[in-house]
């Protein structure tokens, strides 16, 4: 179902792109979003989203200037890597990390036995997104992708995942009520685009859903499923250079954000 809508959206997003058509014209004001989200809700159905998940999540959503404002003050990853490191890393982290790592050795076994992904890698990532999932943001995940979608700077982008959100709801991973997160509509443990939740998320507690908010089983699982789907290659080194370390560079393009988690893995690992 997920990889065959996912299909689905991209194909939609493409006809709108090529024929320049159904899709009422971005903004950069809130002038213009009324016309947009209600063209916007044709097209999701279009692409196979129910008309009453459209209606329960989209109904009275409204413009945001200061998910837009977020979008546009983006400084921390202009940082030095030592800068970027000392504010984000510090020894407590890394001594919860090991402690985390020690205390749940059995689980983070079977997730790498089945992925071939190192527990530290994705402990690290969680650390470093969330704080452990101590922040996981209370935002709207459909209001702050409504609004990017709309905004002009990367409309086909946030469209892509708007539509991947929708799909979430659609299938019972989440409710509306449960759509909360960062402010670019980052979902749970470890941070997952919607996109990204729809195609790499599992169920790794065997609870019948893919929860990365609540259970953190399915979002150490899930990440580690990305990494292993995206080129990650098992019992192989980290380092800058080497492939695998590429392969952190494709959950995150920031080169000071990537240094980070594999020099955060490294210490977890020791």
């Amino acid at each position: 179902m997920a990889n065959w809508r996912l299909r689905v959206i991209a194909a939609t997003l493409a006809a709108l792109t090529s024929v320049g058509a159904a899709a009422a014209p971005c903004g950069n004001t809130s002038a213009g979003f009324a016309n947009w989200l209600a063209a916007f809700k044709r097209e999701a159905v279009a692409a196979g989203i129910s008309p009453r998940t459209v209606e329960t999540a989209l109904s009275g959503v409204t413009y945001s200037k200061r998910i837009v404002g977020y979008d546009r003050n983006q400084k921390s990853f202009r940082l030095s890597y030592e800068d970027f490191y000392r504010r984000r890393v510090d020894q407590n982290m890394i001594r919860r990390g090991r402690a985390y790592l020690a205390k749940n050795a059995a689980m983070i076994g079977r997730i790498e036995q089945r992925y071939g992904v190192p527990g530290a890698l994705v402990v690290a990532i969680w650390a470093l997104e969330t704080g452990f999932g101590r922040d996981i943001g209370n935002l709207s995940i459909i209001r702050s992708l409504a609004t990017l979608a709309y905004d002009c700077r990367r409309s086909d982008f946030f469209t892509a995942e708007l539509l991947a959100a929708l799909e979430i709801i659609d299938d019972g991973d989440m409710r509306v009520s449960e759509m909360k997160g960062a402010w670019a509509g980052e979902i749970g443990q470890t941070q997952f685009l919607a996109t990204r939740y729809v195609a790499y998320a599992v169920d790794f507690d065997g609870d019948g859903r893919r929860d990365l908010v609540r259970s953190v089983p399915d979002a150490l699982a899930s990440t580690a499923n990305w990494f292993r789907r995206n080129g990650w290659r098992p019992g192989a080194p980290w380092d800058e250079g080497t492939a695998n370390y590429a392969v952190i560079g494709k959950w995150n393009r920031a080169t000071v954000y990537q240094r980070t988690i594999a020099a955060l893995t490294t210490e977890l690992a020791r």
